[in-house]
């Protein structure tokens, strides 16, 4: 059984308050994970709303097969976050999110281009997209761990958002931008115009 300093504990439950904070997810939506060193991570616990969470909402999982090595109940989505930070050694944490206006995209057939602003295609980079699986199931685990391979955010049909990155500042960063560029779309329907190709490989460069 692995010892997790408080201080640990503190800090994730911290970051489980700013992504509340910030509007990312709402009640028990949404879930957050981080590495905690090779082996194991925290996961925040299943049903556990992050704008109140506590030491007791935080399951200790090991990265490599999910299994959970405390007593708390992981969030039914820990395979995914797992199996990100197996395939993402540079990532250190997972956010899935439930933002109204990226959720919106997320329940349409087509996907537009979201290069709308240069905080897009800058921090975040082309969008990934899994069809619909139960949540939980291993088959969205399976779809969203390979999509993330190459993305650093992605949208799962009907269900919300997935980003990861090296520390919170950053998954929240891509979650509150991603949200500002689906807003953007949203509000300015056909007449939003996306970034040039040019404007994007300068960005990139």
């Amino acid at each position: 059984m692995i010892e997790v300093p408080p201080s640990l504990l503190r800090q994730f439950t911290d970051a489980c308050h700013r992504v509340a904070d910030e509007g990312l997810v709402r009640c028990s939506s949404g879930n957050l994970s981080w590495r905690i060193d090779d082996k194991h991570m925290l996961v925040s616990a299943s049903r556990t709303w992050l704008q109140n969470i506590t030491e007791e909402g935080v399951a200790v999982c090991r990265i490599e097969d999910a299994s959970v090595i405390n007593d708390r109940t992981p969030t039914v989505e820990v395979r995914f976050h797992s199996g990100i930070l197996r395939e993402r050694p540079e990532a250190n944490v997972v956010l899935h999110f439930q933002t109204p206006c990226a959720t919106t995209f997320a329940c349409m057939e087509r996907q537009p281009n979201f290069f709308v602003t240069p905080e897009v295609p800058y921090y975040i980079g082309d969008i990934g997209y899994v069809s619909y699986f139960k949540p939980g199931s291993m088959e969205l685990a399976a779809a969203v761990t390979d999509a993330m391979r190459t993305h650093n955010l992605i949208l799962m049909r009907n269900h919300g958002g997935v980003t990861a990155g090296k520390d919170f500042n950053e998954v929240i960063q891509n979650a509150a931008f991603f949200e500002l560029a689906c807003e953007i779309l949203l509000r300015g329907g056909h007449n939003v115009q996306p970034l040039t190709e040019d404007a994007v490989r300068d960005l990139n460069a």
